[in-house]
Order: C-alpha cells, then structure tokens, then sequence
C-alpha cells in the first residue's frame, strides 16, 4: 500500500510515453491505484516473502529487547566486579599496612631485648596454635629441660563433652 504512491509516478510517465508514441494528443495528469493485486502465479512467493520479512522484523525486535536487557545487566555486573575488586585492593592495601606496622613494632621491640621479645612471639605462637586444643604437658623431671607438651592426635579422644556414644558401643 505505501509502494502505491511511488509507483503511480512511474505508471504515469510510461503511459505518457505509450500515448505520446501514438500521437494521440492525450496529456496523462495524475495516475491513482486504487487496488493492487498480485498475479496468481506469484501469490505463495509473495506470501513466503511477506511472512520473512515480518520473520526478518521479529528477529530485529527480538534481539534489540535482548539488547536491552544484557547490556545494563552486563554493565551493572561490570560496576559491581570493579567495585569489589577496588574495596579489596583497599583491604589489602590496609591489611599490608597493618603488617608493616606491626612488624616494625615487634622489631623495634627486638632490638631493644631480642632474648624477651623472641620469648614472647614463641609463647604467642604456642598460645595460637595449640589454643583450642586438649593437651597434656610432660614435666621431663626436674632438669633444665622446658615441659614437653603431649597433644592428644586420636579423634577418639578428642570427642566433645557430652557426647552421647553411638549404639552398641562398650561403656
């Protein structure tokens, strides 16, 4: 329907010159089309042309609300991974710091009275790593010997208070 008004101009001028080539003196004004039907021999091409380009139109509009929607998904996800990358290079920015600072102290301490500070940081150290475990400490009798620690390893022994033993099991 909208390709009428572009053709009518052309069908006028060839019928203008149809005429004109027969002398017959008829000036051709204005052609208007008021139906337009497709030959029958061209009827299903030209429906399978209508139905791709209505297919071709879908597609379009498919992909642009696809569009539409990943790109500020994908934006927003972009934001938030610059966002966490940025907070943890300022945490670990912050944590080096913290580390530095505290090296720096311990080792201020050190130079001052390295036989009390390296005293300290073993006991610390002691203190951490075997904080929460059941231990038993082995007096080696009276010498100058240190106490030796005896932790127990079988899981066995290291059942949680309270625990009920499971069935069948010898009290």
């Amino acid at each position: 329907t909208s390709d009428r008004k572009s053709i009518e101009p052309d069908v006028r001028d060839r019928m203008q010159k149809v005429l004109e080539g027969y002398h017959a003196g008829v000036l051709v004004k204005q052609v208007q089309l008021q139906s337009v039907d497709v030959p029958s021999q061209v009827i299903s091409a030209y429906r399978d042309v209508t139905a791709a380009q209505q297919d071709q139109q879908r597609a379009v509009n498919d992909a642009d609300t696809y569009a539409n929607r990943v790109i500020p998904e994908a934006e927003g996800a972009a934001a938030r991974i610059l966002a966490e990358a940025r907070a943890y290079q300022q945490q670990a920015i912050f944590d080096a710091k913290g580390q530095t600072s505290r090296y720096n102290q311990i080792y201020a301490q050190y130079k001052n009275a390295p036989g009390v500070t390296r005293e300290r940081i073993y006991l610390e150290t002691m203190e951490r790593v075997l904080g929460g475990m059941n231990k038993t400490i082995l007096d080696a009798g009276g010498g100058a010997a240190a106490p030796v620690p005896y932790i127990a390893i079988d899981p066995l022994q290291q059942k949680p208070a309270g625990a009920s033993q499971p069935a069948g099991a010898a009290q």
